[in-house]
């Protein structure tokens, strides 16, 4: 069992924590700011800043986590993010002028950068052979419970002391988890060779397979994250409140939770199409969220977006772990990240000026149809539909936040 080794217990601990955090800092961040400014374009600028360096240094951050050791660079990455939380909670705190949170914003885009590259890879340090799966269904569930409990708890202190109280406990979990992350002790080679980006980019555009999920998400992401990130909270304080939103995001997780649980026993030899399908239900909050529905229609269907994403996640991740070589995930993997990633800032942009536009209701309805009809295009590849896993695939990285192509 990967529990017993001190190095895995203690990354364990450390991404439990910071998990449970991260999961709170939406919540908080947008109703935070929304407390502040009362404005939707203010969010949207907050949550860019953030998004902006985030996704420019997903690239960078594939070369160090191939070349350094990742606990080294997740323990320096964590103490950053946690002191540029702190500075955020006390600005909102202090009823600052939103300005200041800009810079705040981009810093803590950078760190999470640098991240995410390396908690791609750093399972393969920490476990082998048949306890991959066991560290995998273990890292899983404790980042479903964390989408669980942090955005309800956020909910709860953002409704009650305010969102940047909320943001501390945010900053104090980066904290926490950079000092597990500092106690645990890789094995030898986890320096893994010379990062070089080219080798990474020519394996990535020379797999249609790869590319095609990717510019899929790359829509995906831009629609949904502008209607949900930014929308959504506007929404939702003329509604449904900073609680019953923060019930909402905890339905994706209980989802996420389940699905994560079924995919335990259930084994497809040919999963992208079946996964990429099932993903579309992800778009269907969005479009409930633009209807007007019924908290509980809206829960429901927050729920089976979650089923639906970690399913994708799942057969995602394990696909890539079974078809890429090794010592180009953390590279792959970024190139994923980027490209899927690197539109959503323009959505969360976009999301005001089109709400202003055609009305917040309305853009929520037509984002999640065209979000749907984009992540079913690439089912269309006929390589893609062809892909197969087997029982001994490696199994799936933890550390995804938000889905990229993955």
């Amino acid at each position: 069992m990967p529990l017993r080794s001190p190095a895995f217990r203690w990354f364990l601990v450390g991404q439990a924590v910071t998990m449970a955090g991260s999961a709170m800092s939406p919540v908080a961040l947008a109703f935070g700011v929304l407390e502040l400014t009362g404005s939707a374009a203010w969010l949207s600028a907050v949550t860019t800043a953030a998004a902006v360096p985030m996704v420019a240094t997903l690239l960078f951050g594939g070369g160090i986590a191939d070349r350094y050791r990742r606990d080294t660079v997740l323990g320096l990455t964590s103490l950053g993010a946690g002191l540029t939380q702190a500075a955020v909670a006390v600005l909102l705190l202090a009823h600052q002028h939103p300005a200041l949170l800009l810079p705040l914003s981009a810093l803590n885009g950078v760190f999470q950068g640098l991240t995410r590259p390396a908690m791609r890879g750093i399972v393969s340090n920490l476990a082998t052979g048949r306890e991959l799966q066991s560290a995998g269904s273990l890292l899983s569930s404790v980042g479903n419970a964390a989408q669980i409990l942090g955005p309800a708890a956020a909910g709860l202190l953002t409704a009650s002391v305010g969102g940047g109280w909320a943001i501390a406990v945010d900053a104090a979990s980066f904290l926490v988890a950079a000092a597990c992350f500092a106690r645990m002790s890789l094995p030898g080679g986890s320096r893994r060779g010379d990062g070089g980006l080219r080798e990474g980019w020519d394996y990535f555009r020379g797999n249609p397979w790869i590319w095609t999920v990717t510019l899929a998400f790359a829509v995906f992401n831009a629609l949904s994250r502008g209607v949900w990130q930014i929308l959504g909270p506007v929404i939702a304080s003329d509604t449904i409140g900073a609680a019953g939103w923060g019930l909402v995001l905890s339905a994706r997780g209980v989802g996420a939770l389940l699905g994560g649980a079924a995919m335990l026993r259930l084994t497809l030899r040919r999963p992208m199409a079946p996964a990429l399908l099932s993903m579309s239900l992800a778009a269907l909050p969005l479009i409930l969220l633009g209807a007007g529905v019924p908290t509980v229609w809206l829960v429901a269907s927050a729920f089976a977006a979650g089923v639906a994403t970690e399913f994708f996640t799942v057969v995602w991740t394990t696909v890539c772990n079974t078809h890429i070589p090794e010592r180009l995930l953390s590279r792959v993997g970024s190139h994923d990240e980027f490209w899927s990633s690197a539109p959503a800032p323009l959505g969360q942009l976009s999301a005001p000026l089109l709400a202003a536009a055609f009305g917040a209701a309305g853009t929520a309805v037509a984002g999640g149809a065209v979000a749907a009809v984009a992540i079913m295009a690439p089912v269309l590849l006929p390589a893609l539909r062809r892909l197969e896993v087997s029982r001994r695939a490696r199994p799936a990285r933890p550390g995804r936040s938000g889905t990229a192509a993955g």
